[in-house]
């Protein structure tokens, strides 16, 4: 798998994708700190820059072709600790950017994060006009809310993560979604707080899917670009409460106590 990545900070997703032999095709960041992270540890990448100049297309689509397009734009106008902005603050806007080059590049694969406040900023019509966006470039995508506590990060950290994939919306909901929940199988699993704090950091990476327990009024949609009406629905709540999203992209951290 080649991908592309655009606002890349200092580049989670490739510290992620490394061990399983995907190669980063090149990196888009304009801020000087996570510029000099990014070169001093992958000196042969190519940082594309601003995502918003007029020639970026352009020399990404020099670069080569791309199974995969990943970014994280600016959280800052979603957040609900912020001035919630939406898609009419620029930042807002890099998202519709996000999608405008997925349209251009055309990669069979997109993914996509942010804030959970984005599905509640402008009362939903930003994030539908996001969605709207990916459907008119081809798009089938699913999308979850998912916690970095279940993932094997000691911290409460909620993010939205949409993944699309070109004219179909069933691989998506295959890479976000167990079996059981696609067959609407949601049977409630819960657990106390010491035994979830316990475990959080048990086990590899993806043994965790931050959606154990199961509320009725945490009902999100599975929006299918491809087939509207299949009506999958899944838990976004997770097992130990919902975490404050403070706009600075810390998170809450979350404290493991070991019994003697």
């Amino acid at each position: 798998m080649r991908y592309g990545s655009i606002c890349s900070g200092v580049e989670a997703a490739t510290l992620a994708w490394e061990p399983l032999g995907w190669d980063c095709g090149w990196v888009s960041e304009i801020e000087p700190f996570p510029c000099a992270v990014l070169h001093h540890h992958w000196p042969d990448t190519p940082n594309l820059g601003d995502m918003t100049d007029e020639t970026f297309l352009e020399r990404a689509a020099a670069s080569g072709p791309i199974q995969c397009l990943v970014g994280g734009t600016p959280c800052q106008s979603f957040s609900v600790a912020g001035l919630r902005g939406g898609l009419g603050d620029d930042r807002g806007n890099l998202a519709l950017r996000f999608c405008q080059t997925a349209l251009d590049l055309q990669p069979p694969w997109i993914v996509w994060e942010n804030v959970p406040g984005v599905l509640s900023s402008n009362g939903g019509r930003d994030f539908g006009a996001i969605l709207g966006a990916l459907v008119e470039c081809g798009y089938g995508f699913a999308y979850r809310v998912l916690d970095a506590q279940y993932f094997g990060v000691p911290q409460r950290r909620r993010r939205v993560i949409l993944v699309g994939y070109l004219g179909d919306w069933r691989p998506p909901a295959a890479v976000l979604f167990e079996r059981e929940s696609v067959q609407r199988d949601i049977t409630p699993r819960r657990e106390t707080r010491e035994d979830a704090a316990a475990d959080a950091g048990d086990g590899p990476p993806y043994s965790r899917t931050g959606n154990e327990r199961v509320e009725a009024d945490a009902i999100v949609p599975v929006m299918a670009a491809a087939d509207a009406g299949s009506g999958i629905t899944h838990s976004l709540t997770s097992r130990i409460g919902v975490a404050e999203e403070d706009g600075t992209g810390r998170g809450s951290p979350l404290a493991v106590t070991v019994a003697a």
